[in-house]
């Protein structure tokens, strides 16, 4: 059973460093430091989307509306940190 922990810990750490490579490139493309045209970049951009739109959508219905400012990354964010929190506390059920 300690390997069913390590492998949902492993999930929640490779989401985590998605949703932040998701957002660092988003600055990237905004500030025209990466471009889309570029074939590798749209192919790494569309990849790390399409993977994330999945857990982003139902965030961005509940949240309200904040111009340009999307927080649902922020919000899926504390959402992980708070199941490996609830992980941490009860892997004593997983020995």
């Amino acid at each position: 059973m300690t390997s069913l922990y390590q492998i949902l810990m492993l999930i929640l750490d490779i989401a985590t460093f998605f949703i932040f490579a998701h957002f660092i490139m988003s600055w990237l493309i905004s500030f025209q430091v990466l471009n889309l045209r570029q074939p590798l970049v749209a192919q790494i951009w569309d990849g790390l989307t399409r993977l994330l739109e999945p857990l982003y959508a139902p965030v961005r219905r509940i949240l309200p509306q904040m111009g340009g400012l999307d927080l649902a990354p922020l919000v899926v964010l504390v959402g992980i940190y708070a199941i490996e929190i609830v992980l941490r506390n009860n892997a004593a059920a997983f020995l």
